[in-house]
């Protein structure tokens, strides 16, 4: 059976230490692709928040609303891009769609977290100081996402 296609309208989350050392996830179907959590709408209606908790529960085992990592510290940061999707990966929408709407988020997590990776969705993963996260991605908007997080963070705890 064939899957439906991919909603256009997508989450990435920014995971991160209160030390900001970052989560990145390499590519299974892409080796030396290095990203946040991605992950698009399952149905339309799916909030984005619900996106979210479940795209990182699903690439990473962390479960958000777990006794270390409560629903609060998953912050939607009300900023989306919009950009074109990457020719080798447009098989997965309809026909046509070449362009994704995508939603920023992060999730602080303690130091030390324990990540399993879905292993037909990504094959490594380091924890790294924020800048050197943000330079190891493939993603020009996933770097720029990684760089704003400390502002991000001064302007939350205000």
């Amino acid at each position: 059976m064939q899957k439906p296609p991919k909603i256009p309208e997508s989450v990435l989350v920014v995971i991160h230490t209160p030390q900001l050392e970052v989560l990145v996830i390499e590519r299974a179907d892409r080796p030396g692709f290095w990203q946040s959590v991605t992950g698009s709408k399952d149905r339309l209606d799916e909030p984005l928040a619900e996106t979210a908790v479940r795209e990182v529960g699903e690439e990473t085992g962390i479960v958000v609303g777990s006794g270390g990592v409560p629903h609060a510290a998953l912050v939607d940061w009300r900023h989306t891009i919009e950009y074109e999707i990457y020719p080798v990966w447009r098989h997965r929408y309809a026909s046509g769609v070449t362009r994704n709407t995508e939603h920023w988020f992060s999730l602080e997590v303690p130091h030390g977290t324990p990540v399993t990776l879905a292993p037909r969705e990504h094959i490594a993963y380091l924890w790294l100081p924020y800048e050197a996260a943000a330079a190891k991605c493939f993603s020009s908007s996933n770097r720029e996402a990684i760089l704003q997080l400390p502002g991000r963070l001064r302007g939350a705890r205000v």
